[in-house]
């Protein structure tokens, strides 16, 4: 006899992501580290910079030299030399002098400030005057300002965009340990599925859902891998799942996780080894019947066969346990847009209802436009920009209600 759902909250679900570890780590070269996530801490084998640097194209000063100055009333500078790129000044400056410097020069001793030759005038090659004042640290980023090769320059957890490999190459690191990239085994099941090259029959489909979840699992970070299509047959099933479990670090399996006939899901579930079935049915719409299972220590998931169902579970609870595996950290959010809804909008108590929205620009504020349609429409996820939720104790919301929208 079938099972039925035993529904669990959303943040129930999402209470089982630090049950599960990060994969293993790597070692990358700098080059091919973007979008990668730390495995380590790192620091930098200099202070950044390793040397009081000037901000402007000017004169090095003392800033007590140009206390009070202003144009009727100038501070005159004797210029001690001038100050070469990437070479340490021979000389030192001393009340009443000057030195030429540019934009990413180093100060030499003596000087703490910079005063910009916008406002200056040169009276002769050995004289300025200044009739503009400065303060200790104007115009000048000071030793290690930037990063203290004594603390983390970037923490682990951390993904790397092309600022932080920018860091990466401040601090002189070539070789990156990261998170390995998590490989994602997935699988579509069911009769009326065909692959995508063949016209459908009669009650038939095209697998949308190895598109739509292999997409979606790429922009995570993680890597795809296709297991294929698998009929309404026990032991077909059986044998996919298991050679996925073997080859990933986490299976999201399509179809099947409804109460139906020929649902085999939960029955090879509770058929392999070292498996517990963690959550079957959530208080989620679209979405309701979704199964998390932890099988050898990996996540397994069985998704509604509905191309939109499956793909706003996988915005919703799957990405952070996902996050988890390519080793983001707990703390790590991705944070929501806000918006002013278009439309009133009905919900049914009792679920966290996730609406596609269209954003639109408007009067000086983004708009939430509600894209109604059934959760097997593929076209109402082309049309959305993003989700808003309708939470499992509110009937709806109100035109002009400012509104969190996820972004797809």
């Amino acid at each position: 006899m079938k099972e039925f759902f035993n529904v669990e909250t959303i943040e129930g679900v999402l209470a089982h992501v630090s049950s599960f570890i990060p994969v293993g780590m790597e070692t990358v070269p700098l080059a091919e580290c973007l979008d990668r996530v730390l495995a380590e801490d790192i620091y930098s084998d200099v202070d950044i910079p390793d040397f009081n640097r000037s901000t402007m194209d000017g004169f090095a000063v003392k800033a007590s030299s140009t206390f009070g100055a202003s144009e009727a009333n100038p501070a005159y500078l004797n210029i001690r030399g001038l100050i070469r790129m990437g070479v340490r000044p021979g000389f030192s400056i001393g009340p009443g002098e000057a030195a030429r410097i540019a934009t990413g020069g180093m100060l030499p001793d003596g000087a703490d400030s910079v005063i910009m030759v916008e406002h200056t005038d040169e009276l002769d090659d050995t004289t300025i005057e200044a009739y503009r004042s400065v303060a200790p640290g104007q115009h000048v980023i000071e030793k290690g300002e930037d990063i203290q090769h004594t603390r983390p320059a970037l923490t682990r957890n951390t993904r790397i965009r092309p600022q932080e490999a920018g860091l990466l190459a401040a601090c002189g690191q070539t070789e990156i340990a990261v998170f390995r990239r998590p490989r994602v085994g997935i699988i579509s099941t069911g009769d009326e599925v065909v692959p995508v090259d063949r016209v459908p029959g009669e009650g038939q489909i095209r697998d949308i859902n190895t598109q739509t979840l292999s997409g979606q699992v790429l922009a995570v970070g993680a890597v795809p891998m296709v297991f294929g299509i698998v009929r309404d047959d026990r032991d077909d099933l059986m044998d996919k799942c298991r050679r996925a479990l073997e080859q990933t670090d986490m299976v999201l399996i399509s179809g099947g996780s409804s109460v139906g006939a020929r649902d085999f899901t939960v029955e090879v579930l509770n058929a392999l080894s070292d498996t517990e079935i963690l959550v079957h049915g959530i208080s989620i719409s679209p979405g309701k019947p979704t199964i998390l299972a932890r099988s050898g220590g990996k996540a397994f998931w069985g998704l509604p066969g509905h191309a939109v169902s499956a793909m706003v579970v996988f915005s919703v609870v799957v990405r952070p346990f996902l996050d988890r595996l390519c080793g983001l950290s707990e703390t790590t959010r991705r944070f929501p847009l806000q918006a002013v809804l278009s439309r009133n909008l009905a919900s049914a108590q009792g679920r966290v209802d996730y609406v596609r929205v269209r954003l639109n620009a408007a009067e000086g504020h983004i708009t939430a436009e509600p894209i109604l349609g059934k959760s097997g429409l593929i076209n109402t996820m082309v049309k959305a920009d993003g989700l808003i939720a309708i939470g499992m104790n509110t009937e709806g919301l109100e035109k002009g209600t400012t509104v969190e929208v996820i972004p797809l």
